[in-house]
């Protein structure tokens, strides 16, 4: 056997080892910013058989804020304090529609503006993983795609919110 055809076998077999490296690698970050989204996509998405309805946000600490809820499908039952995860979207004195998380305390906003702040982390995957693409995989044109559907959800998100 020659060694031009030994270096040629080599070679494929390093190419083979990092596509299937670097896809393991833009899969799994993939993966992780669904896993991570769907936490909280499920409880704004999924809806049927959900408590819906509005918290008067009247007290912000560092992570959250809290305040009275007031329903709005049949069923749900007012209360006197739920909490609401604190960000740049939630202020004090506002009134958000939430989105009650089942045998608890919690919400979430409801609505487009909480279905995309709950796929943010998605968004970020998707910026993350066209780097993988394009620089592991070499594949420019799947990282564009990648790129701008994650910078176009963050910036719906931010513009929602």
């Amino acid at each position: 056997m020659s060694s031009a055809v030994r270096s040629s076998y080599g070679s494929s077999a390093l190419r083979f080892g990092r596509f299937a490296a670097m896809g393991t690698v833009a899969a799994l970050i993939l993966i992780a910013g669904v896993w991570a989204s769907w936490g909280t996509a499920q409880h704004v998405m999924l809806t049927k058989g959900r408590e819906r309805g509005t918290v008067a946000v009247n007290w912000c600490g560092a992570r959250t804020c809290t305040g009275p809820y007031t329903p709005l499908s049949r069923g749900s039952q007012p209360r006197a304090k739920v909490v609401l995860e604190n960000s740049v979207a939630v202020e004090k004195g506002r009134t958000y529609a939430v989105v009650l998380k089942p045998g608890g305390e919690d919400a979430v906003r409801s609505g487009p503006a909480g279905v995309l702040y709950a796929w943010v982390p998605l968004g970020g995957a998707l910026l993350l993983a066209s780097v993988v693409v394009a620089g592991g995989l070499l594949r420019t044109r799947v990282a564009w795609v990648l790129a701008l559907s994650g910078a176009s959800l963050l910036t719906a998100a931010f513009l929602a919110v």
